[in-house]
């Protein structure tokens, strides 16, 4: 406004110069050159006064690319965190992604003022500060939050302790053994290190041990439930140095309640639904093989469903295959059992039609065998036997005869027991083959079932 007022009074100057003699006009031109000069503003006014006089004080020769206590050892730098959410655990991607509030204390003697209160300063100030060089080691990608100001915090206290407080959001790696999954417990940590300040610079330490990270016991995850958190203090060796670590550790255990109602719910229905098939009758083929396909082709797609939430590359066998794997061999072998009933069925309708005499030449021809050993044996019998009775009075040939003797009674034995064992597995009833897998299949999935729940829940 008062610019205006100045540019129209020189306009009007002008004119009037150009219209009145110099001579005539010098004085009125003379004192309208000093009324726009008084009226104009001092550009530089209130530019001393930008920062306050407190401020202006201690920040008085302050250089802020050297660390405090340059020439007197290293500086303690106090650490504390707030976990706001974790958001995201992903096993393809082997990450967690977190939002924390990190907070850093440490002493710097050129920031001493007089005076027993603390002064709470904009965040954008930082950049006047010194202020260390921390990162997070694993982290994938990181930012500050800005909406609606950087989330920034600094105080200075009076005898010199400033605490600078900051809000990320960061992705950070964690390696993961999903042998066990889904009854896997996981183990993942957050590290914080010096960029450039190795071990004798400065040195790292939790202002509050194990209690300086906050905000687990009120978070809820979706899969997952933290049991135990602690913190260390250690050091990373690099060729260039050694530099102070922070490490925060906190253990995952996976909620498996889940895994059951979606995955091992369904797979074990599905099982129990391939046994339906034991007690429908072997000359509905149609009934029986549907169901036995059906129940094939399901659990495929369930075990393609059940890995689409893990990673591909990943070639280690987990629990869930073991299990899904499990399933899919009793379903399989269900369909197999009404392919060999139907198989032995039709070949016992077969050998009723054809003779008496043929299976009587067939047990004849058995026992001709057995005959034929036997006579083998006893032949070289007799011959000892009427040698013995010539030459009795010798001891070593008794012993000699009786060891012949059980020589050739052996492969009697051992042909007897092989056609005990094959009558063993020969079917008489074909029928009897459901009734066997309607005991047999159960107990053994309830077996196996026992033995996998107890390996991968205790050991």
């Amino acid at each position: 406004m008062f610019s205006d007022k100045v540019e129209k009074l020189q306009e009007l100057l002008k004119r009037h110069l150009t219209m009145c003699n110099l001579q005539c006009c010098s004085f009125r031109a003379l004192f309208l050159l000093m009324l726009c000069r008084s009226m104009q503003i001092p550009e530089a006014e209130g530019k001393d006064e930008i920062l306050p006089p407190t401020i202006q004080k201690i920040m008085k020769g302050y250089n802020k690319y050297l660390r405090p206590f340059f020439d007197n050892g290293p500086v303690s730098i106090g650490m504390s965190l707030d976990v706001a959410s974790i958001d995201t655990i992903s096993e393809i991607n082997m990450d967690y992604t977190a939002t924390i509030f990190l907070r850093q204390r440490w002493t710097d003697e050129r920031l001493c003022f007089d005076g027993n209160k603390s002064l709470s300063l904009d965040g954008r100030l930082v950049e006047m500060l010194w202020v260390p060089d921390t990162f997070i080691v694993d982290s994938k990608k990181s930012f500050l939050h800005d909406i609606t100001v950087e989330n920034r915090l600094i105080r200075i206290y009076p005898n010199g302790t400033v605490l600078y407080a900051i809000r990320i959001t960061t992705t950070v790696a964690c390696s993961m053994d999903l042998t066990k999954y889904p009854m896997d417990k996981q183990t993942c940590t957050l590290q914080l290190e010096s960029w450039g300040y190795n071990i004798n610079d400065v040195i790292f330490y939790w202002t509050r041990g194990n209690d300086s990270v906050r905000g687990l016991d009120t978070l809820r995850l979706a899969q997952y439930t933290i049991e135990d958190h602690f913190t260390s203090v250690s050091e990373a060796v690099y060729e260039t140095g050694h530099y102070p670590k922070l490490v925060f550790h906190f253990e995952l255990k996976r909620n498996i309640l889940y895994f059951i109602l979606e995955t091992y719910v369904p797979s074990s229905l599905l099982v129990a639904l391939s046994w339906v098939s034991f007690w429908i009758s072997q000359s509905s083929v149609p009934a029986r093989i549907c169901i036995g396909v059906t129940t094939v082709l399901t659990m495929t797609t369930l075990m393609m469903g059940a890995r689409t939430s893990l990673p591909n590359a990943n070639c280690s066998i987990k629990a869930i295959d073991v299990y899904l794997g499990i399933c899919f061999s009793f379903i399989f072998g269900a369909l197999l059992e009404y392919a060999v009933a139907h198989f032995c069925t039709l070949h016992r309708l077969s050998s009723k039609e054809l003779p008496k005499d043929e299976d009587e030449e067939a047990e004849e021809e058995r026992n001709g065998v057995l005959a034929a050993v036997a006579n083998s044996c006893s032949a070289p019998d007799n011959t000892n036997k009427a040698d013995s009775n010539q030459s009795s009075k010798t001891l070593t040939e008794g012993k000699r005869e009786r060891s012949k003797h059980s020589g050739c009674s052996s492969p009697m034995s051992i042909m007897r027991r092989l056609f005990c064992i094959s009558d063993c597995f020969r079917v008489k009833n074909p029928y009897h083959i459901d009734n066997y897998a309607r005991f047999s299949f159960p107990l053994s999935f309830i077996i196996i079932n026992v033995l996998y729940w107890v390996y991968y829940l205790y050991f």
